[in-house]
C-alpha cells in the first residue's frame, strides 16, 4: 500500500505542475496514470508539437515540456504508478481515500486530484470507407514524429488548433502540404489561421476550404485521397500520407462512476479552489469544466496553484499555512 498526502490522477503537464506547487507547500504526491510514461497526451500523442502558450517561452516541443516539468518537479521526489488505470475510489473510516489500480495497486491519502486530461481517449475518426485498412499504411491520427514526413506528400484535414500547428509545422518538412477544412472559416488560434494563411498565399501549403476527404486509393499502401469539394465535384490527389485531425473522443471511464457531477462528459467543479462536489477530491485541467473554462495549459497551471492552498488545510488541518514567493523562499536542489 503507498501512502501519501496527495493522489494525482493523470501524470500530465497539469498533474506534474501540481506536484512542484504540492511540494512548496511540503505535500507528498503520488501520482497514477495509464500511460507507461509521465507526461499524457504532450508524451504518448505528439511529443514533437510545438507549443507557444507558455509563459515566458515563445515555442517549446511538447515533449520538452514533459521533460521541463519533469526537471522542475525532482526535488520533491513524486511517486509514480505507470501503466495502469485508477479503477476504484473508497473513502475510509479515518476519512482518507483509498484508490486501486486496475492492477491492485492500493494509494491511500487524504486528497485526491483528478487531472487526467480528457480522460481515456480515442482519435475521431472521419467516417471514410475502409479507413482502418490504411492505418499506419498512411493513415495517421496523431503525429508522434515529423520525420516521418520529411519530403513527404502530406493531406492535413481539420479546422482546429492540432491541423493548423501540425500544417504550419509540416511545411518546413514535408515536400508539400494540402489542408483541407469542410469550411472557410477556422476554430483554431487567430495568429494560427493568420500563419497558414500567409504560407497559402507564399505556396508553402495548399489550402482547401469547402472540401472534404471522402475516399482513399491505394493498393495496401495509400497513395491519394479523394477529395469532394463544394461546386467542383470529386478530385483524386495523390499523397503519402493522410492525416485527419478531427479532435480525441473523451471517455472518464471508471472515474465517471465515483459519484462526482458530471457534465458533457466533464467534471463540475467550483472556481473556488477546483474542488468538485465530494469533499477531499479536486478536479483540475481538462477533465473539468465551469463557466468560462478555457482548456489550455497554463490555465491547467492556475487551478493546480489554487487547488493546492485548499488541498493543504485538508493534509494539515493544525497547521497554518504560509506561503511565500519561491523568489524569497527558493525550491530545493535549485
Amino acid at each position: 500500500m503507498i501512502e501519501t498526502d496527495i493522489i494525482i490522477i493523470g501524470a500530465g503537464p497539469t498533474g506534474l505542475f501540481t506536484v512542484f506547487e504540492a511540494g512548496l507547500l511540503k505535500m507528498r504526491c503520488h501520482l497514477i496514470d495509464s500511460l507507461a510514461v509521465p507526461g499524457g497526451q504532450l508524451a504518448e500523442i505528439y511529443p514533437k508539437k510545438p507549443i507557444y502558450d507558455i509563459p515566458g517561452i515563445p515555442m517549446i516541443l511538447a515533449g520538452d515540456l514533459v521533460q521541463n516539468l519533469l526537471k522542475q518537479i525532482e526535488p520533491f521526489n513524486p511517486g509514480f504508478t505507470l501503466g495502469e488505470r485508477t479503477e476504484i475510489l473508497e473513502r475510509l473510516e479515518d476519512n482518507r481515500f483509498k484508490v486501486t489500480t486496475n492492477k491492485g495497486t492500493v494509494h491511500v491519502a487524504p486528497v485526491v486530484v483528478i487531472a487526467g486530461g480528457l480522460g481515456c481517449f480515442e482519435p475521431r475518426k472521419p467516417p471514410i470507407d475502409h479507413i482502418d485498412t490504411f492505418e499506419d499504411k498512411g493513415v495517421d491520427y496523431i503525429v508522434k514524429d515529423p520525420e516521418k514526413y520529411r519530403r513527404k506528400k502530406v493531406v492535413i484535414a481539420g479546422g482546429g488548433d492540432s491541423a493548423l500547428d501540425w500544417a504550419i509545422f509540416l511545411s518546413d518538412i514535408a515536400e508539400e502540404v494540402v489542408l483541407i477544412h469542410r469550411r472557410t472559416e477556422f476554430r483554431g488560434a487567430p495568429d494560427s489561421v493568420e500563419k497558414v494563411m500567409e504560407l497559402s498565399n507564399q505556396g508553402g501549403i495548399q489550402l482547401v476550404t469547402n472540401a472534404q476527404v471522402v475516399g482513399l486509393k491505394g493498393n495496401g499502401q495509400l497513395d491519394g485521397v479523394l477529395i469532394q469539394e463544394d461546386h467542383k465535384g470529386e478530385w483524386v490527389r495523390e499523397t503519402d500520407y493522410f492525416i485527419p485531425l478531427f479532435g480525441l473522443s473523451p471517455k472518464l471511464g471508471p472515474i465517471g462512476e465515483w459519484g462526482l457531477n458530471i457534465e458533457h462528459n466533464a467534471i463540475e467543479v467550483d472556481t473556488f479552489d477546483y474542488r468538485t462536489n465530494i469533499p477531499g477530491i479536486y478536479a483540475i485541467g481538462d477533465i473539468n469544466t465551469y463557466p468560462g473554462k478555457l482548456k489550455l495549459i497554463l490555465c491547467g497551471f492556475h487551478e493546480a496553484t489554487l487547488m493546492c492552498q485548499s488541498a493543504f488545510k485538508l493534509v494539515n488541518p493544525d497547521k497554518k499555512i504560509s506561503f511565500k514567493y519561491t523568489t524569497v523562499t527558493g525550491v530545493p536542489g535549485f
